[in-house]
């Protein structure tokens, strides 16, 4: 049982058993020597990483998105633009209509992953390295349709900020930079959120 130590003896040829109270330990006060700050107990900002928006589990197949137009079967989300190339599907017609998870995630502002772009490469490519990532940005909504740009946020100081519904495009557009262009990748991930926060630099 738990909180309460068992020592057995032999007396007499019969074994005895004395619990933790008897024997004077106690299970309930055992020291805890774990050691705790202030960051153990602070919820970050970036908490609802994209992990909230999930479809209930009674949801009615087949489903799209009343907005995006994504399918939502067998457990899974498929491009609208895959779907309709499936001749077998050409009259098909969806069961229930909901909104997708990364629809969503765009109307409540919660964003799964940060690139933030600097350097003298980025103000003399810019319009290059943007077309390159809205490339890579629908070949990824090709495999996963939750997989977007959210936000593309111009700074003060030359540089850009892309925020994304989740943490695997984020990743997906520092891999892509760094094998067109070089430059320095930074990759910072929050295992607790599911955020990543990629920094690409090149002058």
């Amino acid at each position: 049982m738990f909180g309460k130590k068992i020592n057995e003896r032999k007396a007499g040829g019969k074994i005895t058993a004395r619990t933790g109270s008897d024997s004077g330990i106690r299970g309930n006060k055992m020291r805890n020597t774990k050691r705790y700050t202030n960051q153990t107990f602070t919820k970050r900002v970036d908490h609802e990483g994209g992990g909230e928006h999930r479809v209930a589990e009674n949801q009615k197949e087949p489903a799209v998105c009343d907005k995006c137009g994504a399918v939502y079967e067998n457990c899974r989300w498929t491009a609208k633009a895959v779907v309709h190339k499936a001749d077998e599907l050409k009259h098909w017609k969806p069961e229930s209509t909901i909104r997708c998870p990364a629809c969503i995630q765009i109307e409540q502002g919660v964003v799964g992953g940060y690139v933030s772009l600097s350097g003298t490469f980025l103000q003399t490519h810019r319009e290059e390295i943007e077309h390159l990532l809205k490339n890579e940005e629908a070949r990824a909504r090709e495999d996963n349709p939750l997989s977007r740009i959210m936000n593309w946020r111009e700074q003060e100081n030359g540089g850009v900020t892309i925020e994304t519904t989740n943490e695997h495009l984020a990743q997906r557009f520092g891999h892509v930079l760094e094998k067109a262009y070089d430059g320095q990748v930074k990759y910072d991930f929050s295992h607790e959120n599911k955020v990543a926060r990629v920094s690409w630099h090149r002058d």
